[in-house]
C-alpha cells in the first residue's frame, strides 16, 4: 500500500490543513462555473452543477462513512456526512443541526459563504443555487446514508427581509414510504471510477486521539481532537472528494459541449482552483515563498493527492547554481486513467501548474524537462520578475472563501445521546 504524503505532517499541522482542504473543495465551483456560464448560460450552468454534485456526493459520502466508522442510517448519521463534505466546509457554510429522533431532524445556516458570493449576482442566480441546485443535491447526499431520506426547505433565499438570519432552514425526514429517485443515468461514470475505488491507509485505532466518528453527533468538528492517523485518512478522503467532484463536472460538461470546448473549460477550472488552493495551503502552514516551501505545497496539494491515486515525485535540487524543484507526474496511475486533473497537464498545457506554483511565489514558472509515455517531468524555476496572476485565479478569488479565516470555537457539544 502506498503511504500517504500527509504522513509527513504533525497532528497539529493536519488539524489546520483539513478544514482548508474542505474549503478549497467547495471553491472548485467558484473556479469552474464561471466558464460554464460563459459557454452554456445560466440554465446550462445550473444543470452542470446539479449533475456534478449528484454524481459525486453519494460516492464520497459512502467512502467517508466507511473510513470513519459512521454507523446507522438516521438523521444524525446524515448530518455527520454533511460535516465532512466539501459541499459544506466548516464555518464558511455554517450548518447548525437539531436531531429530533432517528427519522426527523432540522438544520439551518447561520452563515452561507456561497450565498454571500451569489447574492450580488441577482435573484435569478440565488434561485438557481438555493432552489434548483439544492433540492436534488441535498437529497442525493442524504440518500447515500438512507435511501428514504428527504431534505425539504422551511425557508430559503431570496431573503426577505434582505438581512434575514438564519439565511435558510431545512427539515430532514426519513419515511419508508418515500421511494428513492432513479439513479442518474451517468452515475456509474463516477461511481465506477478509479477514484471511487481507491484504497487508502486504514486508521490506526491505537494512535492517540479520536480514531473515528462513531460517537454522538457533535455541534462542530474540532479536528485537533482526531488522531494523527485519522486526520491523514480524512485529508486523503477529502482530496478524493475534489477529484470525484471534478469527474462529475467533467461528465456534465462533456455531455453538453464539444470535446475541445469541454477540455478548455476543464483546464480553466483546474487553473483557477490550483492557484488559490496552493496559496491557502502555504498561508495555513506558515510557509515561505522559496523552493523548499514549493516542494512541500506540491506534495500536499489536493490536485496531486492522495498518493494512492496520483503518482508524483517531488525533488528540490540545485543545477548550475540555480535552485529548482523537479516534479514528475507518472502516467500509470488512477488519476490519469480517470482523466482527472493530472491528466490535463501536457507539454503544451502547463497553465494549471504555473498557477499552482505561483500560489507560492508569483515568480515561479514551470518548464518541461522530459515528456514520455510513462510520465511527464517538469522543473520549476524562479524568474527575475513576478508574473501576472492568471485570469482563472482572479475569477476564483471573487469568492469570499478566498480570504476566509477559520476561528477556534472551543469544545463542541454532543447533539445526540448514544
Amino acid at each position: 500500500m502506498v503511504t500517504s504524503r500527509y504522513a509527513s505532517l504533525t497532528r497539529s499541522e493536519l488539524a489546520l490543513l483539513v478544514p482548508e482542504l474542505l474549503l478549497c473543495g467547495h471553491l472548485i465551483d467558484r473556479s469552474g462555473m464561471a466558464h460554464v456560464l460563459g459557454a452554456l448560460g445560466r440554465e446550462g450552468m445550473t444543470a452542470v452543477a446539479i449533475d456534478e454534485w449528484q454524481l459525486a456526493s453519494p460516492v464520497y459520502t459512502r467512502r467517508m462513512r466507511r473510513a470513519l466508522g459512521i454507523i446507522g442510517d438516521g438523521v444524525d448519521a446524515i448530518f455527520k456526512g454533511f460535516q465532512l463534505d466539501i459541499g459544506a466546509p466548516p464555518q464558511f457554510m455554517d450548518f447548525r443541526y437539531t436531531v429530533i429522533d432517528h427519522d426527523h431532524g432540522e438544520f439551518h445556516l447561520d452563515h452561507c459563504g456561497a450565498l454571500a458570493d451569489v447574492e450580488p449576482m441577482g435573484t435569478e442566480f440565488v434561485v438557481a443555487m438555493c432552489h434548483d441546485i439544492e433540492d436534488p443535491t441535498f437529497d442525493a447526499t442524504a440518500l447515500a446514508t438512507n435511501p428514504h431520506a428527504q431534505v425539504r426547505p422551511v425557508h430559503r433565499p431570496p431573503r426577505e427581509p434582505a438581512d434575514r438570519k438564519p439565511v435558510c432552514a431545512w427539515t430532514v425526514t426519513i419515511d419508508p414510504a418515500h421511494e428513492p429517485p432513479t439513479p442518474h443515468e451517468d452515475a456509474q461514470v463516477v461511481a465506477g471510477s478509479e477514484a471511487a475505488a481507491t484504497v487508502l491507509d486504514p486508521i490506526d485505532p491505537e494512535d492517540p486521539g479520536q480514531a473515528d466518528y462513531a460517537g454522538p453527533l457533535l455541534s462542530d468538528l474540532r479536528f485537533e481532537d482526531f488522531s494523527r492517523s485519522a486526520l491523514i485518512r480524512i485529508a486523503d478522503e477529502v482530496c478524493l472528494q475534489h477529484h470525484l467532484l471534478t469527474l462529475g463536472y467533467r461528465t456534465a460538461v462533456e455531455t453538453r459541449t464539444k470535446p475541445e470546448v469541454a477540455l478548455d473549460i476543464l483546464r480553466k477550472q483546474f487553473t483557477g482552483i490550483a492557484g488559490l488552493t496552493a496559496e491557502r495551503i502555504r498561508t495555513a502552514l506558515g510557509l515561505g515563498d522559496d523552493m523548499a516551501a514549493l516542494a512541500k505545497v506540491l506534495r500536499l496539494h489536493p490536485a496531486l493527492n492522495p498518493a494512492a491515486y496520483v503518482d508524483i515525485d517531488v525533488t528540490a535540487e540545485t543545477t548550475g547554481g540555480e535552485q529548482l524543484v523537479e516534479l514528475r507526474i507518472g502516467r500509470g496511475c488512477g488519476a490519469v486513467d480517470d482523466g482527472a486533473w493530472p491528466a490535463l497537464l501536457d507539454p503544451d498545457h502547463l497553465q494549471p501548474l504555473d498557477a499552482l506554483v505561483r500560489g507560492v511565489n508569483p515568480r515561479f514558472h514551470a518548464r518541461v524537462r522530459e515528456a514520455a509515455d510513462c510520465g511527464l517531468t517538469l522543473e520549476i524555476a524562479c524568474a527575475d520578475l513576478p508574473f501576472r496572476e492568471a485570469d482563472e485565479v482572479a475569477i476564483t478569488r471573487f469568492s469570499s472563501g478566498a480570504a476566509f479565516t477559520f476561528t477556534d470555537r472551543g469544545t463542541p457539544l454532543p447533539l445526540t445521546v448514544l
